[in-house]
């Protein structure tokens, strides 16, 4: 994943920093630190992340649209001003039923050593 920081000290509408792409997911980590990474991602309806488990509590806030979050089996839906938190060694899925964009910040202070 590049590094697309966004630019310090000036506005941004977040929803406008990435488009969606027809059958995809689209991410840009737009900060990138040893302690942690924020990342918006776009979805295309019908598309989702794989499963999986990460060591890290990660903060979910929906952007635009909608998003269904699978967080040890369950379902969430998760709408544009909603957030929710990914637990720490959860096995979770993102999936678009209808197309989204987010904003994912996982902190990783005390893990200095462990990768994202």
């Amino acid at each position: 994943m590049k590094n697309h920081e966004l630019e310090k000290s000036t506005n941004h509408k977040l929803a406008d920093t990435i488009d969606y792409v027809p059958g995809s997911v689209v991410m840009k980590a737009i900060l990138k630190k040893k302690t942690g990474i924020v990342v918006i991602s776009s979805f295309d309806s019908g598309e989702a992340l794989p499963s999986k488990i990460s060591p890290f509590d990660n903060l979910i806030q929906i952007i635009d649209g909608e998003a269904e979050i699978i967080i040890n089996e369950e379902s969430n839906i998760i709408e544009t001003g909603q957030v929710i938190i990914i637990p720490a060694h959860a096995r979770n899925i993102v999936r678009a039923n209808k197309r989204f964009k987010m904003l994912s910040t996982i902190i990783k202070s005390g893990y200095e050593d462990i990768s994202i």
